[in-house]
C-alpha cells in the first residue's frame, strides 16, 4: 500500500525488509522477534539466545536523520510504519528504543571494523545509532513462498532425507555439478538455495537461476532438485555465514547441509587428534552437517578429483576458482569446457554481450557444418558450436 501519514514512519531498505521477513516466518529460529537492549548485549557476549546458538544480536537500527529523530522521540506503544521505497510494507509497535555502537555491531558481524573491508563500509552506511524493538509485521511474500515450495516438494516426494546446498553459482562450474550429483546419491531431495544478494550486479540472480535451472532440467532427475532463492542479506556476511546457513537450512525443513571444507567460517582445527569445526560448538542446531573436500582437475588423472584422493601434487591441479572463471566470462572469453559446461557459458555470454556479432549468420555458416537447410540461429547457439571447434583434437 502507498504510504499515508496516519502513523510516523521508519524508512528501511529491501535488505532490512527481507531480514525481518525471515524472522517473521521462523527461518531464523530461535530468533522470531527483535531483541531488546538486555537481550542484544547478552547475545553479543555469549552467542546464545533461548539456549540455542545465534552469532550476534538481532536488531533494527536504520540509518538516516529522519529515522534517528523518530526513534529518539518514539513512545512505548506507538505504532510506526515500515516504509520501503515510498511504500508501506509493515508496522512495528514500539516497545523500547536504545542506543547502539555501529562499529561494535559491525565487528560482531565481520570480526573486524577495518574500513578497507567492503562489507564493513556498506553495513556501516545502513546502520544508525538507535535500535528499536517491539512486535512487528512485514509484507514480503518471497520467504513464505520459498518455505511453502519446499514443504510441497517434500510432501510430493514423501522425502525423508532433504539436503541443502547454499550456492551463488557465480558462475555454475563443474565442481558445482559434481557436488550436486554427490548430494543426490544419499538424498530424496536436494534444495539448492541460490543466493540472492542486495546489490546491483550484471551477473544477476535471474541469470544465475537460468544456468542452474538449465543444468537441473537437462542433466538431473529434476523432480528431486528444487532451486529456491535465499535472501542473502548482510546478516549472512563474515565468518558467521556458515552458522546462519545451518540455522536457515534447518528451519526451511532440511535435515542435512553440505558445504566445502574451505567455506569461510568453518574454522577447521585439530583437537586431541580429531578434526573439529565451528559446528562442534553449535547448540540447538540439529541439522546433519557434512563438509566435503576441495575438487580440482588433475592433468595426470585426466578427470575431476578430490584433493583427498589424488596422489599428484598441486602443480598438476587446475583450480575451480570462481573469481578467475568469472573474469574470463566478463572479458567475453569462453572458458574451457573442463571448467564450465559449454551450454552454461553460452547462456552467460549471450546475456552479458547481447548483439555482440555484426553478422551472426555469416559467422555461423562459415564455421558450423549444417544440413543445408537455412535456419535462424541465436548467439547462444553460436557459442555452443564454437566450443565444439575448440574441442576438436585431430589438428591439435
Amino acid at each position: 500500500m502507498k504510504y499515508s501519514r496516519k502513523n510516523r514512519a521508519l524508512y528501511i531498505d529491501k535488505e532490512a525488509l527481507a531480514t525481518l521477513a525471515m524472522a517473521q516466518e521462523g527461518i531464523l529460529n530461535p530468533v522470531t522477534k527483535l531483541m531488546n537492549e538486555k537481550e542484544a548485549k547478552e547475545v553479543d557476549k555469549t552467542k546464545i539466545y533461548k539456549n540455542k546458538t545465534f552469532p550476534y544480536s538481532f536488531v533494527l537500527a536504520p540509518s538516516g536523520r529522519r529515522n534517528e529523530e523518530v526513534l529518539k522521540s518514539a513512545k512505548s506503544g506507538e505504532i510506526l510504519d515500515l516504509v520501503v521505497d515510498g511504500v508501506k510494507r509493515g508496522e512495528i509497535k514500539t516497545d523500547n528504543v536504545f542506543k547502539i555502537d555501529p562499529k561494535k555491531r559491525v565487528k560482531n558481524i565481520y570480526a573486524t571494523e577495518d574500513l578497507t573491508h567492503p562489507g564493513v563500509i556498506s553495513t556501516l552506511k545502513r546502520l544508525g545509532n538507535y535500535a528499536i524493538c517491539g512486535d512487528f509485521w512485514v509484507d514480503f511474500e518471497d520467504v513464505k513462498k520459498t518455505k511453502e515450495a519446499i514443504l510441497k516438494r517434500k510432501r510430493d516426494l514423501k522425502a525423508k532425507s532433504v539436503t541443502a546446498l547454499m550456492m551463488s553459482a557465480k558462475p555454475l562450474h563443474r565442481v558445482h555439478e559434481r557436488l550436486i550429483r554427490l548430494s543426490l546419491e544419499n538424498s530424496d531431495l536436494i534444495v539448492i538455495f541460490l543466493l540472492k544478494p542486495y546489490l546491483n550486479d550484471k551477473f544477476s540472480y535471474s541469470l544465475r537461476y537460468k544456468t542452474v535451472e538449465y543444468f537441473v532440467k537437462n542433466y538431473l532427475p529434476k523432480n528431486r532438485v528444487l532451486i529456491v532463492p535465499l535472501e542473502n542479506t548482510y546478516i549472512f556476511a563474515g565468518f558467521n555465514e556458515v552458522i546462519l546457513d545451518a540455522i536457515v537450512a534447518q528451519n526451511f525443513g532440511c535435515n542435512k547441509l553440505i558445504i566445502g571444507k574451505n567455506h569461510a567460517g568453518v574454522g577447521l582445527y585439530y583437537d586431541k587428534n580429531s578434526i573439529k569445526s565451528v559446528f562442534d560448538t553449535l547448540k540447538g542446531v540439529n541439522i546433519d552437517i557434512e563438509t566435503v573436500s576441495k575438487f580440482v582437475y588433475c592433468n595426470e588423472c585426466k578427470t575431476l578429483v578430490s584433493t583427498n584422493t589424488c596422489p599428484h601434487g598441486s602443480h598438476h591441479h587446475i583450480s575451480y576458482d570462481s573469481d578467475s572463471i568469472l573474469e574470463l566470462l566478463e572479458l567475453g572469453i569462453l572458458p574451457p569446457a573442463v571448467l564450465v559446461r559449454k551450454e552454461i557459458s553460452a547462456i552467460i555470454l549471450s546475456h552479458l554481450f547481447p548483439n555482440r556479432f555484426k553478422n551472426l549468420e555469416k559467422l555461423y555458416y562459415n564455421f558450423v557444418p549444417f544440413s543445408g537447410i537455412m535456419e535462424k540461429h541465436i548467439e547462444k547457439d553460436f557459442y555452443i558450436e564454437l566450443m565444439k571447434l575448440y574441442q576438436t583434437t585431430s589438428l591439435t
